[in-house]
C-alpha cells in the first residue's frame, strides 16, 4: 500500500474538499482519500502507486492547483492495549 500526499491550492471549503475527494475516486482505485481545504493538503491511500502524471491530470479537471507530491510506503496503525 502506499500514501500520496499532495499539496493542493485553491480549495476553499468542505465543497471544495468533497469535489476534489470525487474527482480522485472517480479517475482511481483508492481504499482512502481525504481533503482539508485549511491544511491545503490532498491525502491518497491506494492498494497500487498512482504515477504523478496521471494525479496532476485528474487534479487539473477541478481546476486545483498541486505544487507538491509525495509518496511513501503506507502502514497500517495498530492500537496495541
Amino acid at each position: 500500500m502506499v500514501k500520496i500526499t499532495m499539496h493542493v491550492e485553491g480549495m476553499m471549503c468542505a465543497h471544495c474538499e468533497a469535489h476534489m475527494n470525487d474527482a480522485i475516486k472517480a479517475a482511481f482505485k483508492v481504499k482512502k482519500v481525504v481533503s482539508s481545504h485549511e491544511k491545503k493538503m490532498t491525502e491518497i491511500i491506494s492498494e497500487q502507486e498512482i504515477s504523478e502524471n496521471e494525479i496532476l491530470e485528474a487534479v487539473k479537471e477541478t481546476g486545483y492547483i498541486v505544487s507538491d507530491i509525495k509518496s511513501e510506503p503506507y502502514k497500517k496503525k495498530f492500537l496495541i492495549f
